[in-house]
């Protein structure tokens, strides 16, 4: 099939967008699939550009160019104007962060009748917004650490004392709408609470303090209706941070993790839970702190995750035994079929299948 993958976006995620997108383009023709690639704030790549995104590495976020992209102006005209973009059947996009995540360009598309890869309007606001998706997630009877959302500085210095007494040192200081971990810190001290703070409120006009959780870090991906191989993230720093998510060597990450299969089960069996509370569809990860006596506590859902060869979720699949080209493959397929039954169908992000199983494949 026809095939647009867009990259790039508004939000201080582009870089890794750029980098996501021009592996599933890669991959998709590798699969079979004719492919047109959009950089949103450029327009339709050349195989030169492309070329040139492959062959560098993720930089540290800059801002965008807004005085072209689609989703600055809200203006699917953009994309479809295009005639490189005639006979698109789908479009795959592989955007983080800022309205390539929230719902906005899903809700741009869905209006213009445009089949597309992953979740929907509903649940990638959802999972964008932490505050919201671990209330849902606490309702749902999944542990997910205590918490308290502010807004703004002065919301914020005003209720040190209860973060300190509700929550405890260390507290983890993040935006509620952030990806990447830009803007998180893990505070040791009381007197870091304002510097943290004020950076998290670079990216985000909320604050949340989040309790700290103590122990490892994983990850579940999942595809259609299955739970992949639960991984293990061993970062250099303390956490994991976006040097440790993007610069080689700076982290470990180990799949299959090597837990007890009933723990293992444990944690695919919360993903599953969050992934549909959440109204995911096609494919989310999710992130946990796993205890000291194994109960997995829930950080995050990812409805567009970092899909590069080296991400996560890629890693998962061929740790189930599917290599990049069919995961991405697998993933168009199941948005074409999904809007062949028509944009109604589709609209609130509903599964196809909500009968969820633990993959050994997918």
């Amino acid at each position: 099939m026809k095939i647009a993958v867009l990259m790039g976006g508004i939000s201080e995620e582009r870089e890794v967008s750029l980098a996501s997108g021009a592996q599933v383009a890669r991959a998709l023709r590798e699969a079979g699939h004719a492919v047109v690639a959009v950089d949103t704030s450029h327009g339709v790549l050349s195989a030169a550009d492309e070329a040139e995104l492959l062959a560098s590495e993720i930089r540290h976020p800059r801002p965008p160019d807004l005085s072209r992209d689609m989703l600055a102006s809200g203006d699917v005209g953009l994309l479809t104007g295009d005639p490189r973009m005639a006979g698109i059947e789908l479009v795959f996009p592989a955007l983080h962060g800022g309205a390539g995540e929230d719902g906005t360009i899903q809700t741009l598309l869905q209006v213009a009748g445009i089949p597309f890869v992953g979740s929907g309007p509903v649940g990638c606001a959802l999972a964008m917004d932490k505050d919201l998706s671990k209330r849902l997630l606490r309702d749902a009877g999944v542990p997910t650490p205590a918490w308290i959302t502010v807004e703004g500085l002065e919301d914020g210095l005003s209720r040190v004392g209860e973060v300190v007494r509700r929550l405890g040192l260390p507290v983890i200081v993040k935006p509620p709408s952030g990806g990447s971990t830009l803007g998180l810190t893990l505070v040791h001290d009381e007197s870091e609470l304002r510097e943290a703070l004020s950076l998290c409120l670079e990216y985000d006009d909320r604050a949340m303090f989040e309790e700290y959780v103590r122990g490892r870090e994983v990850t579940v991906g999942i595809v259609g209706s299955e739970a992949l191989p639960v991984g293990e993230i061993i970062p250099e720093h303390e956490i994991f941070d976006y040097e440790c998510k993007y610069l080689p060597g700076m982290a470990q990450e180990i799949f299959p993790a090597d837990l007890p299969a009933d723990v293992a089960r444990r944690v695919q069996d919360s993903a599953l839970v969050a992934h549909w509370a959440l109204r995911l569809r096609d494919y989310s990860r999710v992130d946990f702190i796993l205890d000291a006596a194994g109960m997995p506590w829930f950080l995050e859902a990812n409805a567009l995750p970092g899909f590069t060869g080296n991400s996560l979720l890629p890693k998962a699949a061929r740790a189930a035994g599917v290599p990049f080209p069919d995961l991405c493959h697998r993933l168009a397929t199941l948005a074409l079929k999904r809007g062949r039954r028509g944009v109604r169908g589709s609209a609130l992000g509903a599964g196809a299948d909500r009968n969820p199983r633990v993959a050994g494949g997918v």
